[in-house]
């Protein structure tokens, strides 16, 4: 990864919750009223390896969240900081590899799509939804996102050992910088892998991805 990795991911995931926020934070406070709801990741409150760029962008939208929240209390306005887990919109197909871009893929494709390790778009809807009404000041989605959450707020140091743990042996090795795009991948249109990511395809088509 170089720095204008970092740049574009805090360009798109931080820069763009700090400024529609500041855009509409103006009127709800002349009206004493009003619902901010900030899509970060459970990237935002543990740093998965091979996500860095990403996890630090979300880091940063989850304080700004959080912290807004707090300056905002008795004014009517409330903030509320949704972390979800993997989610399945097909992301997979539109998400930028580099190293290993075959491998990466295959990994980060399987996980955002599979049953378990990831979870559906409308039932993640209707959570946000809930939490919004009810004025919630966090909600993680997923059972896989919450335990690992809960994981590494108990065990901080245990937890970023396992990860360390989990990229040395477990993780695709590569040093190459250039950027391939998911849909590039030649792997995942193999047989076994649009089998096994029906589900995520289906969500690029469903959520208009493609």
């Amino acid at each position: 990864m170089k720095v204008e990795d970092f740049e574009s991911a805090m360009n798109v995931m931080f820069w763009g919750v700090v400024y529609t926020t500041l855009a509409v934070l103006p009127h709800m406070l002349e009206r004493k009223e009003g619902r901010i709801v900030n899509i970060t990741s459970i990237g935002g409150k543990v740093a998965v390896p091979h996500l860095l760029p990403y996890a630090c962008s979300k880091f940063a939208a989850v304080a700004f969240s959080e912290g807004l929240r707090a300056e905002l209390k008795g004014e009517g306005v409330k903030v509320t900081t949704i972390a979800p887990g993997l989610m399945r919109t097909g992301s997979f197909r539109q998400a930028w590899f580099k190293g290993d871009a075959e491998r990466e893929a295959v990994w980060f494709s399987l996980g955002a799509t599979l049953p378990g390790p990831s979870m559906s778009a409308a039932r993640a809807a209707r959570q946000i939804v809930a939490a919004t009404t009810r004025g919630q000041a966090e909600k993680i989605l997923s059972m896989p996102a919450k335990i690992l959450a809960l994981s590494h707020g108990l065990f901080p140091g245990a937890t970023a050992d396992l990860l360390g743990y989990i990229n040395r042996w477990m993780l695709p090795k590569g040093r190459n910088e250039r950027r391939v795009r998911g849909r590039e991948v030649r792997s995942l249109d193999t047989f076994p892998m649009k089998t096994l990511t029906t589900l995520g395809r289906h969500g690029e088509v469903e959520y208009h991805q493609t």
